[in-house]
């Protein structure tokens, strides 16, 4: 019989005709007000009739279990259920669960995640906090270098490409694990052509941007400001061209280059008409969207968002807002203005009255990425080199070589520095570390060849 309210009541099965068979079942659930849930229950029953009130009841509780969420992949053309899902663990029953304090599970049901947007990181951890930066002051402006490391151990200097700075261009391949263990045995000098740092101030209008052979005459300045006899170079780019310069000019001052993507001639009428273009953007209406797209290619090659979404997204970010437009364009226009090397290779053995062709003398690691735009310019630039001292190097599946394939860069610039008897021991020590991670990224191909 009902109880009062919130009593009990004994459940069907449990009377003299059971014959004790459902001794074991549960003999009560609690009563208590009908809810709403209840009625709503009751009255789609009256409404669609005892069978369909049936299917309804069941529909609403589903046996204790979860309820399935049915999307219109899961049915066919004339709207039936497709049976397409993976059968499920069992799951606890209603009153089950409620005995044992846990909630109805099935951990094998399908889940569609809807509305699910990638988050890109607004600010990248840079060097920026572990250097000590200096304004050199030169006989055409200020520039900015940043120091890491310790100043007695040998330099290393490097020089960025366009539309970067030092940060951009190298804070990740020295933030890299491998390279930070590289830095105990070096010091870095990064420097960055004038107005191209991080929220610098617009150049003033009078300003003449130094020309490239003037770019690498600045680098007299900073060696002399920190006493510094010789340097080992690394650049990319445009910043590969200007070491080129002060190394034919100053010989005694350079020990060896690492140069990524370097290019050794004149512009071309294709490149000088782009640039052309995007400096006079720039000037007029600030960074645009075919600028952008222009200093992706230069740096990244085509369809880079197939490679690396987040890292393209971080590059497009720094150009939209921590490039300077107008400082931009006079280092562009001055990139195209630049004139060729006049370096070529010398025969051995050649005998000739003519005074013979100059190239650089000290040793050169020329790098590029398989689908960078620049392989052709690198090849035309190692055909000029003396093959003695020169090494041509081609990485595959990258472009921007610092970015997408660290851990390959770190381990030949190693090599390439124990290979001309700087830091050995430590170098050597080094090596052994860097053994495991090489073996890990053995499947990717590096191609040498020296010509």
């Amino acid at each position: 019989m009902p109880q009062a309210e919130g009593g009990y009541v004994s459940l069907e099965g449990t009377g003299a005709n059971n014959n004790g068979q459902s001794i074991y079942q549960s003999t009560t659930e609690p009563t208590g007000p009908v809810s709403v849930f209840e009625s709503v229950k009751r009255a789609i029953g009256q409404v669609v009739g005892t069978n369909n009130a049936h299917d309804s009841d069941d529909l609403l509780n589903n046996g204790g279990r979860q309820p399935v969420i049915i999307g219109s992949r899961d049915r066919d053309k004339t709207g039936k259920t497709l049976n397409t899902k993976m059968p499920s663990a069992p799951a606890h029953t209603a009153e089950e669960a409620r005995l044992l304090g846990t909630m109805p599970v099935d951990p094998m049901d399908d889940i569609e995640l809807r509305s699910v947007q990638l988050q890109f990181p607004h600010a990248r951890g840079s060097i920026i906090d572990s250097c000590d930066q200096r304004r050199v002051a030169t006989d055409k402006g200020e520039i900015l270098v940043a120091i890491q490391g310790d100043t007695s151990k040998p330099a290393i200097l490097t020089y960025h490409d366009l539309g970067l700075n030092y940060a951009t261009s190298f804070a990740g391949f020295f933030n890299y694990p491998l390279m930070r263990g590289l830095l105990e045995n070096f010091c870095v000098y990064h420097v960055t052509a004038p107005g191209q740092e991080e929220g610098a101030p617009t150049l003033p209008e009078d300003y003449v941007y130094p020309t490239m052979d003037e770019l690498a005459n600045q680098l007299l300045f900073v060696l002399s400001q920190f006493g510094l006899k010789s340097v080992i170079g690394f650049g990319i780019g445009a910043g590969a061209n200007i070491l080129c310069r002060f190394a034919l000019a100053h010989p005694d001052k350079v020990g060896a280059m690492c140069l990524i993507n370097c290019v050794s001639t004149q512009s071309g009428w294709i490149e000088w008409g782009y640039q052309s273009f995007n400096a006079r953007f720039l000037r007029t209406k600030g960074m645009t969207q075919g600028v952008i797209d222009y200093l992706m290619w230069h740096h990244f090659g085509r369809n880079p968002e197939e490679r690396n979404h987040d890292l393209v997204q971080i590059y497009k970010q720094h150009f939209e807002r921590g490039v300077n437009p107008t400082n931009l364009a006079m280092l562009i226009n001055s990139y195209i203005h630049r004139n060729d090397l006049n370096i070529a290779r010398t025969p051995t053995g050649t005998t000739t009255t003519e005074t013979s062709a100059t190239t650089l003398k000290m040793p050169i690691m020329n790098i590029t990425g398989a689908l960078s735009p620049h392989v052709d310019d690198t090849v035309t630039f190692n055909g000029r080199l003396d093959p003695t001292n020169s090494t041509w190097m081609k990485i595959s599946d990258c472009a921007m070589v610092l970015e997408e394939q660290p851990a390959k860069l770190a381990e030949a610039f190693r090599l390439f520095l124990q290979g001309e008897g700087y830091a050995v021991g430590s170098l050597q020590k080094l090596g052994r570390k860097m053994s495991a991670v090489s073996q890990s990224n053995s499947s990717t191909h590096v191609e040498l060849s020296v010509k």
